[in-house]
């Protein structure tokens, strides 16, 4: 199918976007494929990489790994506008918008845009914040039952941020911008809501969010004692990206996890934390 047929407006008689999709689907070995490039880089720099240069590193060992995360993020960035290109022939953001569903929210029975469907964001926030919050402990238990030598590297663990030493250093707002745009925009929202998720169908079927948000979670490799967590709260991105095709409200839902995030690191820089 052409990239052409794609790009064509729905006309009364002829198939519409969503009916087109269906037509044109990864294959599961594509679909692990494209996993495999970006879930075992991440895996690589956070437990081979890290331990590797943060002896040398003049940045604290928190800054090294957070840097390697965001090249890791970076590099799934990459990836998308390479398959952007093999797919579409093109990096226009009028053809890469509507094949990444970076779209107004279409009504399931319709398939026409109505801004007034954004309100479904609200039920996958109040389940996230069940989830990822109040009941993360719980949901993660289990690894810890059953992989009790797995933990976190002391250089993973970002409170250690919260220091006098970092008053004042507004270059680390810096980082944390970056780490929020390839986290929640350019890199892990765009590769599995935005490439993968629409694919997924031909495979999976209607069951193409759940294998999604499986998917998403071992990509975590790097987090492997949070696997459980991250494919439960995922559930809440994938759901109404697939339900109402559009990336926006994955993204919306996943990037509000971030804003607590950016407040601590603004009350670090301005001598609020750390004292």
């Amino acid at each position: 199918m052409t990239t052409d047929v794609l790009l064509q407006p729905t006309i009364p008689g002829a198939m519409n976007r969503a009916q087109a999709e269906q037509l044109d689907q990864y294959t599961l070995w594509q679909i692990l494929g494209i996993w495999a490039l970006v879930a075992l880089p991440m895996a690589l720099l956070a437990w081979v990489v890290a331990p590797a240069i943060i002896p040398y590193s003049p940045l604290p060992p928190g800054i090294t790994f957070w840097l390697l995360m965001i090249a890791g993020m970076a590099w799934q960035f990459v990836v998308s506008l390479v398959i952007m290109y093999r797919e579409l022939g093109t990096l226009r953001w009028s053809a890469i918008r509507q094949r990444t569903w970076l779209q107004i929210p279409r009504d399931p029975r319709t398939d026409k845009p109505n801004p007034k469907l954004f309100w479904w964001v609200l039920p996958p926030l109040l389940y996230n914040a069940l989830f990822g919050i109040v009941l993360i402990g719980y949901v993660d238990a289990p690894m810890a039952w059953l992989f009790p030598a797995l933990q976190p590297a002391q250089f993973m663990d970002t409170s250690q941020l919260a220091s006098p030493q970092f008053q004042g250093q507004w270059w680390l707002l810096g980082i944390a911008l970056a780490s929020l745009i390839f986290n929640y925009f350019l890199g892990e929202e765009f590769l599995w809501h935005g490439v993968l998720l629409p694919k997924m169908r031909g495979v999976f079927g209607k069951s193409d969010w759940v294998a999604n948000s499986v998917l998403f979670g071992l990509y975590h490799l790097h987090k492997p004692w949070a696997l459980p967590s991250v494919i439960v709260t995922n559930l809440a991105y994938s759901w109404p990206a697939r339900r109402f095709r559009s990336n926006w409200m994955a993204i919306i839902v996943h990037s509000v996890e971030g804003l607590p995030m950016l407040v601590i690191v603004l009350a670090v820089i301005l001598g609020l934390v750390g004292r």
